[in-house]
């Protein structure tokens, strides 16, 4: 069987609690020291410029997707073991989920919860069965839980929508949660 490839979502910025960079580096470093690969979107700032070094660092495999608008904002990293570019965002999102085999959630914006939503949809329409990890630090994901139960709750979902993730406290937990 290949080395788990693990779809990375996070922020391009780090965030106002330094435990969310903290948990970006910690998982970063598990991916390389399970042997697994990196898969994310390819950016050298925020969390996902750590969770990226950490993973170099520890020797990891690196698969970054980044499309061709944000290589200056997001500071493309190029030193990646593979650095794919894209015309358009769904392009990059589908590149990077079909190279994955589970994915692991970090702190992020509005592009995260894009990247979440699109994923838990997927898997609601019969598409994947790919494990998604919310990787919880510091309840930072919480609010985000509560949405997801009022949506049940409202009946706008089964409630088998709130088995298509695992919560993980932390980026430990979420090492854990993928192996």
């Amino acid at each position: 069987m290949a080395p788990l490839s693990v779809c990375v979502y996070c922020g391009s910025r780090p965030g106002a609690d330094p435990a969310y960079a903290a948990d970006a580096t910690r998982l970063g470093h598990g991916i390389a020291e399970n042997g697994w690969r990196l898969v994310y979107g390819a950016g050298d700032v925020g969390l996902m410029g750590a969770v990226a070094r950490a993973a170099q660092d520890g020797g990891g495999d690196t698969f970054g997707v980044i499309p061709k608008h944000l290589v200056e904002w997001e500071v493309g990293k190029v030193d990646l073991t593979r650095y794919v570019v894209t015309e358009t965002m769904h392009e990059r999102k589908k590149v990077m989920f079909m190279n994955c085999d589970a994915v692991a959630v970090l702190p992020g914006g509005a592009g995260s919860l894009d990247e979440v939503f699109e994923v838990l949809t997927w898997r609601q329409l019969g598409l994947h069965e790919k494990p998604v990890v919310l990787v919880n630090t510091n309840g930072y994901w919480n609010p985000l839980l509560a949405l997801l139960a009022h949506v049940v709750e409202s009946g706008f979902a089964d409630a088998s929508l709130l088995d298509y993730y695992t919560v993980a406290d932390d980026a430990d937990a979420a090492l854990s949660a993928l192996g």
